[in-house]
């Protein structure tokens, strides 16, 4: 990266909830910021992206490689099953010296994979470990780095209003932070879904959350089951493909993911469900915005329960 004193110039691959959140912050501090996606290459998804790429100033690139091409520090927030894609397609662009913060929810080994890659390119890899939901906390969610230049990109991070961390100058360790607690995360979405649903089905979910409450009472779980209930039929896609890597992670400490297959089984159910409209159509307003979770259990039961007894 440049150490001129002219403001970075900064490149979003995946221009989802997470790149437009980042690309309103940093644009509200005046940073150039470009974008892409691959959903601008579909006309069903394209034209949302392009009007909110208009709205905030966000200049558009034809392909990955082509904004690594001008841009001092690329981020990655794609789905996991994207990470090292990204990051071979970045390179045949990255400047020498430009860095590439992944963001990804990938395994150790998929960072690992996608730094020598990178680097090979002349590129500056730093892996980066977003470690609870975005959007409360947009650009200053918790975000933990790793790799030899994570120490080298923190400082300048925190000066467009992250809030950084190094966890350690070793690849993978960041990421292995996020995957176990994703472990225990994405597995108390996925099990809520299927406890309360099951509940419902059987009118016992009153007795159920009061036996909960009385084991957790610092847990409100009617609010908890509500909000899980929503950003699983939001971005069960999403979450299905991270827990896939933490199924991995698990494998490669020697373990056998029964826990982590599950959870990732269950939130891909939910996001199929969600593609065939049974929560109603993305972007209505009424589109996993109960304040019930009864609700989505209620259409989750309508439509599924002949399958799951088959």
């Amino acid at each position: 990266m440049s150490t001129s004193a002219r403001p970075w110039k900064i490149g979003l691959v995946g221009y989802g909830e997470v790149g437009r959140i980042l690309a309103e912050d940093l644009r509200a501090q005046g940073l150039a910021v470009s974008a892409y996606d691959r959903k601008l290459d579909r006309p069903d998804t394209a034209p949302a992206l392009r009007a909110h790429a208009l709205d905030h100033g966000v200049s558009l690139c034809d392909d990955a490689a082509d904004l690594a091409r001008d841009v001092d520090l690329v981020v990655s927030a794609v789905t996991a099953s994207q990470t090292v894609d990204v990051a071979r397609a970045c390179a045949a662009g990255i400047q020498a010296g430009a860095f590439f913060l992944d963001f990804n929810s990938a395994s150790p080994g998929a960072k690992q994979q996608a730094a020598a890659l990178v680097n090979a390119a002349g590129g500056r890899y730093v892996e980066g470990a977003v470690m609870t939901s975005v959007p409360p906390y947009r650009i200053r969610v918790p975000l933990l780095l790793g790799g030899p230049d994570a120490e080298a990109l923190c400082p300048g991070l925190n000066a467009l209003g992250f809030a950084a961390k190094v966890a350690d100058a070793r690849l993978g360790v960041a990421s292995a932070t996020k995957m176990c607690r994703s472990v225990m995360i994405k597995g108390l979405e996925a099990m809520v879904i299927e406890s309360f649903s099951t509940a419902r089905h059987y009118g016992v979910e009153d007795a159920v959350i009061a036996s909960l409450q009385e084991t957790f009472p610092g847990i409100d779980w009617e609010k908890q089951a509500s909000y899980f209930f929503q950003r699983v039929i939001e971005h069960g896609r999403r979450r299905s493909e991270e827990v896939m890597e933490v199924a991995r992670t698990v494998g490669e400490a020697g373990l056998t993911p029964w826990s982590a297959d599950g959870t990732w089984r269950r939130q891909a159910w939910v996001a199929d469900l969600a593609d065939q409209d049974v929560f109603g159509p993305r972007g209505t307003p009424g589109f996993a915005r109960s304040a019930d979770w009864r609700v989505e259990a209620d259409r989750l039961l309508a439509h599924t329960q002949p399958k799951e007894q088959a």
